[in-house]
């Protein structure tokens, strides 16, 4: 991808770490676009007005990621309206946190839904644009649990373990029209999901961390930014778990 003007697209884009990465790919004179699915517009209106005082051409909206005909009918308008997509970067994700033998089918679904199925969708949305352009970066969020388990998120951590794996597939398929899939695994960070962890878990979650520390939501999108980046030309089908080393 040439370091001129990209149009990239953040799902999740209106807080903690989706914000975080909005602003850490969005460079003056790129188009940031990004989906949301809150309840009202202030944190949205909140992440165009820091994209826009870095000279970005920002743009939020909210639709569901694991609706084919929403995301389809975004993607093209972004497309139509800026003639490409550079950057794909699926973040949006949810959490319904209970124990295995207490989890409803509801639950364990609607995680799979948003968190994979989501994924799923974006991905083969953009890769369409991006092949056509035998050109682009697309970057899934997976966590650690993906790989490590976690109690109490039998949903979750299956959901970011399927990303983990549809980036390995998809990096295969798409590798030869010169478009690159690559997933980063955060650990333990501190955004508003995280803060509804019960205190003595997220204790004991931070004591594992060898680095000693919660990570920031720049931690991540400082990765993400760089897999995005011509730097990462020769890396596809990648894991990089961003967690102080919970993982390794």
């Amino acid at each position: 991808m040439a370091d001129d003007k990209r149009v990239v697209l953040v799902t999740g884009g209106s807080r903690g770490i989706g914000r975080a990465i909005c602003l850490a790919l969005g460079r003056p004179g790129d188009v940031v676009a990004f989906n949301h699915f809150d309840p009202d517009e202030s944190a949205a209106e909140e992440t165009i007005k820091l994209l826009t005082a870095q000279g970005v051409v920002a743009e939020g909206r909210k639709f569901d990621v694991s609706d084919p005909a929403q995301v389809n009918a975004f993607i093209e308008d972004l497309v139509g309206r800026h003639g490409r997509l550079d950057v794909l970067v699926n973040n949006a994700g949810i959490t319904l946190d209970t124990l295995l033998v207490r989890m409803t089918l509801e639950q364990w679904e609607r995680v799979l839904k948003v968190n994979l199925t989501g994924t799923f969708v974006c991905t083969q949305a953009a890769a369409k644009v991006m092949m056509k352009q035998r050109s682009g970066s697309i970057v899934n969020l997976a966590s650690v649990v993906g790989t490590i388990g976690n109690i109490g998120q039998a949903n979750y951590s299956a959901s970011k373990a399927g990303v983990m794996a549809l980036t390995k597939t998809a990096a295969k398929e798409l590798a030869s029209r010169g478009v690159r899939v690559n997933a980063v695994a955060p650990g333990f960070i501190e955004t508003d999901m995280t803060k509804a962890i019960p205190e003595k878990v997220a204790e004991l979650m931070k004591a594992n961390i060898p680095l000693g520390r919660a990570g920031q939501p720049e931690d991540v999108a400082d990765v993400v930014a760089f897999l995005c980046s011509d730097a990462a030309r020769y890396l596809t089908g990648q894991v990089l778990h961003v967690g102080g080393g919970m993982y390794m």
